[in-house]
């Protein structure tokens, strides 16, 4: 083996020749040393590329498939990234391109004063401008936010924006949406109070029929015994003697004549009262129920709403009234009355099948509020339904019987009173109460 450099010439055993081979061997080894991470490097270095390029790619394909626009410019506010939508909508997306070169001539100084803020002040800022697009002019919700670097420096600013177009189109349709959610809600609200009076109409045409009858009957009568006075005076008035007088009047029975006659306006009188009676709950009924709100008496208010529920009804309910005399509440009284008659209705349809219906009504005042409970022995609300008891459309009746929207429409007029319906907790049946304001009290 041939040998070279300062120790070539040593011969071999000598402590200069055994030094060299110690260092060679230590030279080598740190060659493979370094030769290994310079393989681990390079194969990190190539795994971190591929990342970086999955990454670049993944980024690409998300700016080419966003619809918002997104501008990522540097601090001269040149192009550094953009959307797909970028150029679809304005028709310019080239990198280096200036945001000056997007935005009108007459919007371009308030973008670039935001730009500057954003920069500046490090914060987030939104305005509203036109840019140049294929179409003309187009008003763009734009939100401008720093870049910020590794070391906290400002390297640029991110614009992202949405045409204001398919805002406005889009708040549009939510308008109209609305307002026909606001005029299905009123139709409904109409519909169900003019089922309601539909459901009483019979019971009051009966009602009123039974008074006028009444009267038009006693009307014959006493026209009848007025045609028998008439004929006493004019024997009187001819100068008829008086045996003839007296005769004639055990002829005609004046004297029963005339206890007929304060029978038949007595009568007259009774169903000539109860057709007013009729008749005002008929305004109180017919009021509307869209004024300010105004202080009522909760007694009489529910007295006329069980008054026109009776008379719609085909039996005979028992019902047991508790509580004060009068009881002052605060609402719209012809919306009130409404829920009243929607409690009463329910509560004589609930108690139909029973032997001895029942229904309990109780006015009265707690915690500085009004309220009216409503409850019966029928068959109860079951529990697993009385969660949903109040929700729009939900009925236990039988088809064609009822629309479902009687509770829901109470309870909605409820809360906009400022009170509640809420069903109880009752051991028989089933018990509603409505709670409304009370009036502040006088000092």
């Amino acid at each position: 083996m041939a040998h070279s450099g300062p120790h070539a010439l040593l011969p071999p055993g000598t402590p200069g020749a055994a030094l060299t081979d110690t260092a060679w061997v230590e030279v080598l080894a740190a060659v493979d040393k370094t030769y290994s991470e310079l393989v681990a490097y390079q194969e990190e270095l190539e795994t971190r590329n591929a990342e970086l390029d999955a990454m670049r790619r993944f980024m690409a394909s998300v700016f080419a498939s966003v619809s918002d626009l997104i501008l990522v410019v540097d601090r001269d506010f040149r192009i550094e990234e953009a959307s797909g939508s970028v150029a679809a909508l304005l028709g310019a997306d080239k990198l280096g391109t200036p945001v000056s070169a997007l935005v009108t001539e007459a919007d371009w100084p308030m973008v670039e004063a935001a730009l500057r803020q954003a920069c500046d002040q490090r914060r987030p800022t939104s305005i509203e401008a036109a840019f140049r697009s294929t179409d003309g002019e187009t008003p763009i919700d734009l939100s401008i936010a720093p870049r910020i670097g590794d070391r906290g420096r400002t390297r640029g600013a991110v614009l992202t924006g949405r045409p204001l177009a398919e805002l406005r189109r889009a708040y549009s349709k939510l308008a109209d949406s609305h307002q026909q959610l606001k005029e299905a809600q009123t139709h409904l609200v109409r519909n169900e109070k003019l089922a309601s009076l539909g459901r009483l109409l019979a019971g009051v045409a009966h009602e009123l029929n039974n008074p006028i009858s009444f009267v038009y009957a006693n009307t014959h009568a006493m026209e009848k015994s007025a045609r028998k006075l008439e004929q006493y005076f004019e024997a009187v008035q001819a100068g008829a003697s008086r045996d003839e007088l007296i005769a004639l009047r055990e002829s005609l029975r004046l004297d029963r004549e005339m206890g007929n006659l304060r029978m038949a306006l007595e009568g007259a009188r009774d169903g000539a009262e109860r057709v007013r009676d009729i008749v005002e709950d008929l305004r109180r009924l017919s009021a509307d129920g869209t004024g300010e709100m105004a202080p009522f008496d909760l007694v009489t208010t529910a007295q006329a709403a069980v008054n026109w529920v009776r008379r719609g009804s085909k039996r005979d309910v028992r019902i047991v009234t508790s509580g004060l005399p009068e009881v002052i509440a605060v609402g719209r009284k012809g919306h009130i009355q409404q829920v009243l008659m929607n409690l009463f209705q329910n509560a004589i349809d609930a108690v139909e099948g029973v032997a001895a219906p029942e229904i309990g009504i109780e006015i009265g005042t707690v915690a500085r509020e009004a309220f009216v409970r409503v409850t019966d022995n029928g068959p109860g609300v079951p529990p697993a339904l009385a969660a949903t008891i109040f929700d729009p459309f939900f009925t236990t009746k039988e088809v064609g019987k009822g629309t479902g929207l009687g509770l829901s429409i109470s309870h909605k007029i409820a809360e906009e009173h400022g009170g509640s319906l809420t069903l109880d907790d009752a051991c028989e049946g089933a018990s509603f109460t409505l709670t409304l304001p009370a009036p502040e009290p006088r000092p």
